[in-house]
């Protein structure tokens, strides 16, 4: 199964959760291991995995399907 599959088959809360989990990782590791060079990375890969998940969330076919559901 490709990766994009992978994720189409994923509910609405779980794509959601796969996009906010790492970046609240970090956040807690930044807190509890202080600001070094290891949590700044941990924060830039974080938050570039949020981003585009949020930029791309629309575009999917599922998730579009969905939000037409929860509005009408």
């Amino acid at each position: 199964m490709p990766a994009g599959k992978f994720f189409e088959e994923l509910s609405l809360y779980a794509r959601v959760s796969t996009a906010i989990a790492p970046f609240a990782i970090a956040l807690l590791l930044r807190l509890l291991l202080g600001k070094n060079r290891l949590t700044g990375l941990f924060i830039t890969v974080a938050t570039t995995w949020l981003v585009v998940n949020v930029l791309i969330a629309p575009f999917s076919v599922r998730m579009q399907q969905e939000l037409r559901q929860m509005f009408h």
